[in-house]
């Protein structure tokens, strides 16, 4: 069958991260940069469709198909590593350490914002012949996506910054159950839906990823939209980042470690006398 029980993938998401843990600095950054231009071109490809049809369900149910490319292709987000490699920590596999953790969390971020800035300044040219006019209808969109997710949070306060963090949480809660989910079947097309399902979901509601908003704000800012650098970092990519990590790991890694890795002894059954004995 094409299908892993639970007790099957659980352990290969151990493996997985222990992997990446391990991966050189050039093979973890690649695999990042490509990570990063990839969704990025899928987040243009989405918003081009929103604006085109009106429709945002649409270009929801087609975002996705720039994740299951990546993940195919066995690219890395920071999404994916902030769930797997902790586990692998967890796990006490030999040799790895929390530096070992966070040295491949800093190469893939840096790997998936050089991807995802590369694809926003390809399309803030395409958007504007070149920078020689004013933004397209599609252009001037994101521009103001960056306008409304930032300086849309910072005039609410602590109570926008806390609006964030939690969409950035079930962000990574239904990201990282696509990477999860693509390790439940060992066919493309059940890879696929597997991934497809949770992914849809996030972009449709508008939840916050860390490394999509690594295409739309800077991109937003090229194409002129009304904020800042600091109000990007401030605003949605800090608290993006740690919403996504606690999110992810919170409740897809450590939930499915602790309850098919680490599995709690089972209670003893009660039997009940038999009449006559």
């Amino acid at each position: 069958m094409s299908y892993l029980a639970p007790a099957e993938f659980a352990t290969k998401i151990v493996d997985a991260g222990e992997a990446k843990i391990f991966m050189s600095t050039r093979d973890t950054v690649i695999r990042a940069y490509m990570a990063g231009a990839i969704l990025a071109l899928a987040a243009a490809f989405a918003v081009s469709i929103n604006v085109q049809t009106g429709v945002p369900i649409v270009g929801a149910a087609l975002f996705p198909v720039g994740f299951c490319m990546l993940y195919l292709l066995g690219f890395d987000l920071l999404t994916g590593v902030f769930v797997l490699c902790p586990l692998a920590l967890l796990d006490k596999r030999p040799g790895v350490t929390l530096g070992g953790v966070l040295r491949n969390w800093g190469l893939v971020f840096v790997g998936n914002f050089a991807g995802a800035f590369t694809v926003a300044v390809m399309m803030a040219i395409v958007f504007t012949f070149g920078f020689s006019t004013p933004p397209d209808k599609v252009g001037t969109v994101i521009g103001h996506i960056g306008e409304s997710r930032t300086l849309g949070y910072a005039q609410h306060g602590a109570a926008g910054m806390l609006t964030l963090f939690i969409r950035g949480m079930l962000c990574n809660w239904m990201v990282s159950t696509g990477v999860v989910g693509a390790m439940i079947s060992t066919s493309v097309s059940g890879k696929v839906i597997a991934m497809w399902m949770p992914i849809m979901l996030f972009f449709y509601m508008t939840f916050e990823h860390s490394i999509v908003n690594m295409f739309l704000f800077p991109a937003g800012l090229l194409l002129g939209g009304h904020f800042t650098w600091f109000d990007y970092l401030l605003w949605n990519e800090i608290p993006t980042v740690l919403g996504n990590l606690v999110g992810g790991l919170a409740f897809t890694g450590l939930t499915l470690y602790t309850t098919h890795v680490r599995t709690a002894p089972k209670r003893a059954p009660r039997y009940s006398p038999v009449a006559g004995e």
